[in-house]
C-alpha cells in the first residue's frame, strides 16, 4: 500500500528538509506537508524542492503547533506579557482536553492533511526544556518577598502575579503528556499509519561530564532538564506504541551534533537579532561589578561578520568551536543525510537497528509462565483467607482507575446473590437492582467497607446516596460540586456502585456476550481462547472486570 500523503513537522529544518528530500526521491508520496515555525523558512524551502521534485505536490504550512490556532504565530515574549493570553495558555494546559483539542495548531494540521505518515523533526525537548523555569522561580521567589514586604503595593502584585502564572504554564512535563494525548488522539481519528519521532539524547551523546553547556555550572540544569524531557518523550512514545488502534510509532535519536547546512561568510545573529560589534572600553575593578550597561554608553562598530558552519537550528559555529566539537572523543557530528536515511528505511519496514521504540521492545523483561503459576497459587490462598476471615477482598480503591473498585463491588455483589452469568441475565433488571440494595442493607459490614475507601453507593431510586466521608469520585479541588442528573450519570459510570436498574441492564448485556462468546471453546481448539473469550459459567469478579476493561474500554496490552 502506497503512503499517500506525508506530514514532516520541523520540515524546513536541518534535518527536516532532508528528510522530504529522501522521502520525495524515494518513496514518491503524492503530497508533502512541510510544517515549520517561520514562514520564511518553509517558503524558501518549497521553492527548491518544487524544482527538484515536480512530481510532488508540496504543501507550506508554518507556526507554533504547541499552542492553540489564535496564538500560531505570535512569539512566546508576546504572550507572556498579556494577562489574558497567558490565562488562555493555562486553560490548554490545565483545562478540559475536549476544548483544547478542538483549538489545537497541531490537530487542525492533522485533521486538514489527513496524513499517512508523519515525521516529526521538532526538537520538542528544547522547546519545552528552554523556558527558564529555574531562573523564573528564583525571580518568583524573589518576587514573593518583595510582595510580603510590601502586599499593598500594586507594582509587587503585578510582578508576582505574572511570575506565577508564567511558571504554572511552563512545566514542560503537563506540556509534553498534553501535546503526546493531542497528537496521538488525533492520528488515531485521521488513521495515521506510521509515525517517526527524530528525538535527541540532549547532550549529543555525551554524559555529565559534557563541556558544552549553557552556564557555569557543568552539566547546566537547563542541559540536564533537555535530557530529561527527551527521555522522558521516549518513554511516552514507548506508551503510544503499545496503544491499540494507533499508528506504528518509532523513535530515532541521534547522539552526536548533527550537521551541517553550509560554510559561508556571514553575519552573526543572536537570539534572532543581529550580533553588533562594539568599541571596548577599559573601567577600573572595584568592589562592585555591573554584568549589563546601556548599549548607548558603546560606540557600534557594525555587524560581526565571521566565517562558519551554520547547522540549522543547531546554530552557527565559528571554525574553533567547529573543530573542538566535532574532534574525536568529544560530541562529533552525524550528517543529516544518514537520519533522513535511516528515516526512510524505517517508514519502509526495514530494521535499521535505529528504533528507539524497538529497542525497547526487545530489552523490557515481560510477563513469564513461572509468574502464571504463582498467580494461580496466590489466587487460591487468597480465596482460602477470604472464607476463614469472612470477609471480601475485592477492593481498597489504592489501584486505579477509579472505575476499578466500582466494577470490582458491582460485580462482587452480583456473584454473592446470583452465582452465575446466567441467573442474573435470567432475572429482570429492576428485580436485580432491588436484590443488591437489599443485601447490602443487611450486610453492614460490607456496605461500611465500601464506603470507607471513598466509593458511594446510589440507590436504585437515583435519589439516594449511602457514602463515607470522603468520594474518590468527581475528582475536585473544591469541597464541594454542583449536582445535575448529567453529572450523576458521569459519576456512576467513573466510580459509584450503581444499582440503579438501568446499570443492571448494562452488567445483563455483557454477560450476554460473555455468553455468547463460550460455545466455540470445544471447536476451535486454542484458536478460541480470544480477548472476547470468557471462559466460566460463575462471575469470577477480577476476570470479569478484566474482560471489561479489555472489551468495552480498549484497555489491553498488545505486546
Amino acid at each position: 500500500m502506497r503512503d499517500e500523503c506525508f506530514l514532516v513537522l520541523g520540515g524546513a529544518g536541518l534535518v527536516g528538509s532532508q528528510i522530504v528530500r529522501e522521502v520525495s526521491r524515494q518513496l514518491r508520496p503524492r503530497k508533502i506537508v512541510v510544517s515549520s515555525l517561520l514562514r520564511e523558512e518553509v517558503d524558501a524551502l518549497l521553492q527548491e524542492l518544487q524544482q527538484e521534485f515536480p512530481e510532488v505536490t508540496f504543501v507550506g504550512t508554518w507556526g507554533n503547533v504547541f499552542v492553540r490556532e489564535a496564538f500560531r504565530e505570535l512569539p512566546r515574549e508576546q504572550l507572556l506579557a498579556n494577562p489574558a493570553y497567558r490565562e488562555a495558555l493555562y486553560e490548554d494546559l490545565f483545562g478540559d482536553i475536549e476544548a483544547a483539542y478542538e483549538r489545537s495548531v497541531l490537530v487542525r494540521l492533522i485533521r486538514e492533511h489527513r496524513p499517512d505518515v508523519i515525521v516529526d523533526c521538532i526538537n520538542t525537548a528544547t522547546a519545552l526544556s528552554y523556558q527558564d523555569v529555574e531562573p523564573l522561580s528564583l525571580k518568583t521567589h524573589d518576587a514573593l518577598h518583595q510582595f510580603r514586604a510590601a502586599p499593598d503595593r500594586r507594582e509587587a502584585q503585578e510582578a508576582l502575579t505574572q511570575d506565577i502564572e508564567t511558571l504554572l504554564i511552563s512545566q514542560a512535563t503537563l506540556q509534553l503528556i498534553r501535546h503526546v494525548r493531542l497528537l496521538h488522539r488525533a492520528m488515531c481519528e485521521v488513521g495515521t499509519r506510521v509515525y517517526v519521532k527524530i528525538g535527541t539524547t540532549g547532550t549529543g551523546g555525551m554524559g555529565l561530564n559534557i563541556p558544552y553547556t549553557h552556564s557555569e555550572d557543568r552539566p547546566s540544569v537547563p542541559l540536564m532538564m533537555k535530557t530529561a524531557m527527551a527521555f522522558a518523550h521516549t518513554g511516552l512514545l514507548f506508551l503510544m506504541a503499545r496503544t491499540p488502534g494507533g499508528p506504528l510509532v518509532k523513535e530515532v535519536k541521534p547522539a552526536a551534533m548533527i550537521g551541517y547546512r553550509r560554510v559561508a561568510l556571514q553575519p552573526v545573529r543572536r537570539r534572532g537579532q543581529p550580533q553588533f560589534v562594539y568599541e571596548s572600553r577599559t573601567t577600573p575593578l572595584t568592589d562592585r561589578l555591573r554584568l549589563r550597561e546601556s548599549e548607548q554608553a558603546y560606540r557600534r562598530l557594525g555587524t560581526l561578520v565571521m566565517a562558519g558552519v551554520d547547522t540549522g537550528e543547531n546554530g552557527f559555529f565559528a571554525r574553533g568551536e567547529f573543530e573542538t566539537i566535532t574532534h574525536i572523543d568529544q560530541m562529533e557530528f552525524l550528517t543529516p543525510e544518514e537520519i533522513a536515511e535511516q528515516v526512510v528505511l524505517e517508514i519502509k519496514g526495514s530494521n535499521t537497528g535505529h528504533d528507539i521504540i524497538a529497542g525497547l521492545d526487545s530489552n523490557v523483561m515481560t510477563p513469564s509462565y513461572r509468574a502464571g503459576v504463582l498467580r494461580h497459587t496466590a489466587l487460591r490462598r487468597l480465596r482460602q483467607l477470604e472464607k476463614e476471615s469472612q470477609g471480601h477482598s475485592v477492593a481498597l480503591g489504592q489501584l486505579g482507575p477509579p472505575e476499578l473498585s466500582k466494577l470490582l463491588y458491582e460485580a462482587h455483589l452480583l456473584k454473592l446473590n446470583y452465582g452465575t452469568l446466567q441467573a442474573v441475565c435470567d432475572a429482570p433488571a429492576a428485580e436485580v437492582a432491588e436484590t443488591l440494595f437489599r443485601y447490602l442493607e443487611k450486610d453492614a459490614a460490607l456496605r461500611n467497607q465500601i464506603v470507607s475507601i471513598g466509593v458511594p453507593i446510589l440507590a436504585p431510586d437515583g435519589q439516594q446516596l449511602i457514602r463515607g466521608p470522603f468520594l474518590n469520585i468527581p475528582e475536585s479541588i473544591y469541597e464541594e460540586v454542583a449536582v445535575t442528573p448529567e453529572a450523576i450519570d458521569q459519576w456512576a459510570r467513573k466510580g459509584w456502585v450503581d444499582l440503579r436498574p438501568v446499570n443492571m441492564e448494562r452488567w445483563q448485556e455483557r454477560f450476554r456476550r460473555m455468553l455468547a462468546s463460550r460455545p466455540f471453546l470445544h471447536t476451535q481448539g486454542s484458536a478460541s481462547i480470544t480477548r472476547t473469550t470468557y471462559l466460566h459459567d460463575t462471575i469470577e469478579i477480577g476476570e470479569v472486570v478484566a474482560w471489561i476493561f479489555a472489551n468495552e474500554e480498549g484497555g489491553y496490552r498488545i505486546k
